[in-house]
């Protein structure tokens, strides 16, 4: 991953907001105008996908903490491990 890559849900929300800053652009037409289409198509799917796995993660420490995993030397399943388990 490139050391300039944004990473938080924070940043996500800036991209999205910048995609509908440029889309609310009433000069932008014809092939610029498809063009940021289908890029605003395309982040929005990814951004999707983001804040579903985000999701996965708050779900997996709400059961983590619900059942007591922190208290006892009991790990999550692989696939879910977070704070670093494995």
């Amino acid at each position: 991953m490139s050391k300039n890559t944004k990473t938080t849900l924070n940043d996500l929300n800036e991209y999205l907001f910048g995609t509908l800053d440029a889309l609310s652009n009433e000069d932008l037409e014809g092939e610029s105008l498809e063009r940021e289409i289908k890029r605003a198509k395309q982040i929005n799917e990814v951004g999707k996908t983001i804040v579903d796995n985000a999701r996965v993660v708050l779900d997996a420490h709400k059961h983590k903490d619900e059942y007591g995993y922190g208290n006892r030397n009991t790990k999550l399943p692989g696939i879910l491990a977070i704070d670093h388990e494995e």
